[in-house]
């Protein structure tokens, strides 16, 4: 049984021990205050015209994102209502979760060293940045994660995942990330 007092992620150490010295001197730091960390982990699920037809779809996506994150998921809901897409006021369309602290350490570990080398046909990640020192990335199945019961899943669905870091520039958060092990393509 995991003893959650004395409990420290993996990736948590590294950063503190490894990463944050190596940014330090990388960019020449005067203060560790600037040195750039991981704010949060925004994970979203968008079930779109799947959950127009059948509600439980977006039930079960709410589920899936609770499973993957080890946090409870929100539903989102529609604002507005679309006649187009079928899509009235207060329909449920996908799941979102933000992870902070140990979970979001320990997301960050499963996703790169589980969940994206069980992509198919994986080359690397292009680097999406917002200028700002964010990251966002999608993956185009969720069961990629190991925590999904392939058997049980009766929907694909695509996940997004937003890293915000507290990065002034993007040339900062990628090499945060880079450090983390983040398999960049170039």
């Amino acid at each position: 049984m995991l003893d959650t007092a004395n409990y420290t992620p993996r990736l948590k150490t590294f950063y503190r021990e490894t990463i944050k010295p190596a940014l330090k001197e990388e960019f020449a730091y005067k203060n560790d205050m600037q040195i750039p960390r991981l704010e949060k982990i925004v994970l979203n699920i968008g079930c779109g015209a799947e959950s127009v037809r059948d509600s439980k779809k977006a039930k079960a996506a709410v589920e899936d994102l609770t499973t993957i994150a080890g946090q409870q998921a929100v539903a989102t809901i529609a604002k507005n209502s679309i006649a187009g897409f079928r899509v009235r006021e207060g329909m449920t369309l996908g799941a979102k979760v933000t992870l902070r602290g140990d979970r979001m350490y320990d997301f960050l570990d499963r996703l790169i060293t589980v969940a994206m080398p069980r992509i198919r046909d994986f080359r690397g990640v292009k680097p999406a940045f917002d200028g700002r020192g964010n990251f966002a990335m999608g993956i185009k199945e969720h069961i990629v994660f190991p925590e999904i019961n392939f058997d049980k899943v009766d929907e694909v669905w695509g996940l997004d995942i937003v890293i915000v870091t507290t990065a002034k520039s993007d040339a900062e958060a990628k090499s945060l990330l880079k450090n983390f092990n983040m398999p960049f393509t170039a």
